[in-house]
C-alpha cells in the first residue's frame, strides 16, 4: 500500500447514504483539529480491492491505520465528532 508506514484515517462511504453524509459532517468538524494529510475519504464503489483486503462490511466505515499494524481498526458507528476525533488521535499518536 502506498501509505505504508504512515498513520492515517480512511472514511469509506456511498454518495446516497444519509448516515454516510452525517458521518462526513462529523469528520469535517474533527478535521479542523487534526494535522494535514491524515484524513482521506473514498467512495466504496471506487475501492473494491481495499474493501476485500480489509473486509469492510458496511458503510459508513472509518478505517484507522497506525502505520505499524497490518490491519486497521474499523469504526462503523459514527457516534459524535468528538468521539471520532479521539479515536483518530489515539491511532495517529501511537
Amino acid at each position: 500500500m502506498a501509505w505504508e508506514g504512515k498513520a492515517f484515517a480512511l472514511y469509506v462511504y456511498t454518495p446516497l447514504c444519509g448516515t454516510c453524509q452525517a458521518g462526513l459532517r462529523m469528520l469535517e468538524v474533527a478535521e479542523y483539529l487534526l494535522p494535514d494529510d491524515i484524513l482521506y475519504q473514498a467512495n466504496i464503489a471506487d475501492i473494491q480491492n481495499v474493501v476485500h483486503q480489509y473486509q469492510i462490511t458496511s458503510v459508513p466505515a472509518l478505517l484507522l491505520f497506525s502505520g505499524e499494524k497490518e490491519l486497521p481498526t474499523h469504526i462503523y458507528k459514527m457516534e459524535s465528532a468528538q468521539h471520532l476525533l479521539n479515536q483518530i488521535r489515539r491511532v495517529i499518536s501511537s
